[in-house]
């Protein structure tokens, strides 16, 4: 899907739509994301060029916004660039920061559940300025399989995390099997406890989202540690 860019007469509206949804999701996501999401907010509201679609700027002047220390802007940045939010435009050089930009269509994807929580008004004025993602990004999945032919859920799952989140897939997701569906709660093994505890506390959402995509049924995921 995408947005129309936020330039022109309507520009205040659809970047206060694009910020509402923003934190409808983080409102309902866990602590961590809840914060990595507040985190961007603010360096859109503060330093984001909307007519450009650049956000230049180091991460001294990130820190002393965030209140943080460098080492946690970094860390924080290339989690938003692992969820394809922020993009890398240019990198830095000879005394320059690097530039970022707004995935914006990649953000209303995983915004888009949250949107019912504003209201219908804002649902159906969102999805009126959105279009959507051309089937064949979804259905030709590097072969993900059919279910009721499979009998297992996990292998579409997979498939839809590694289109919409590769980096986060090759990281995580990958590292999970399916051990069984009972009575609407999906089980996963992790390789590591380590693997469990970081899935589970930063990605979680991510994880219920697309199996909800591929079985309605499910209405909890959780991960056993090895």
């Amino acid at each position: 899907m995408s947005l129309k860019a936020p330039v022109g007469r309507a520009a205040s509206a659809r970047k206060y739509d694009l910020l509402s949804a923003m934190m409808a999701f983080g409102l309902s996501a866990g602590k961590h994301e809840r914060l990595l999401v507040m985190r961007l907010m603010a360096l859109i509201t503060t330093r984001y060029n909307w007519q450009r679609d650049e956000l230049a700027v180091g991460q001294r002047e990130i820190a002393r916004l965030w209140c943080v220390e460098e080492r946690t802007v970094k860390r924080e940045m290339a989690k938003l660039r692992a969820k394809d939010w922020v993009v890398v435009k240019r990198h830095g050089a000879r005394g320059r920061v690097t530039v970022h930009g707004l995935n914006l269509a990649q953000i209303l994807r995983d915004t888009r559940p949250a949107w019912p929580h504003i209201g219908p008004d804002f649902e159906g004025r969102m999805n009126e300025g959105t279009s959507p993602a051309p089937q064949s990004n979804v259905v030709s999945l590097h072969g993900v399989p059919d279910v009721s032919q499979t009998g297992e859920v996990w292998p579409g799952i997979q498939g839809l995390l590694r289109e919409a989140h590769p980096a986060l897939f090759t990281a995580w997701f990958s590292k999970l099997d399916e051990v069984e569906l009972r009575e609407g709660c999906l089980t996963l093994a992790a390789a590591s406890p380590f693997v469990a505890t970081t899935v589970a506390r930063d990605y979680g959402e991510h994880l219920l989202q697309a199996a909800q995509s591929v079985d309605r049924s499910i209405r909890k995921v959780e991960i056993a540690r090895a």
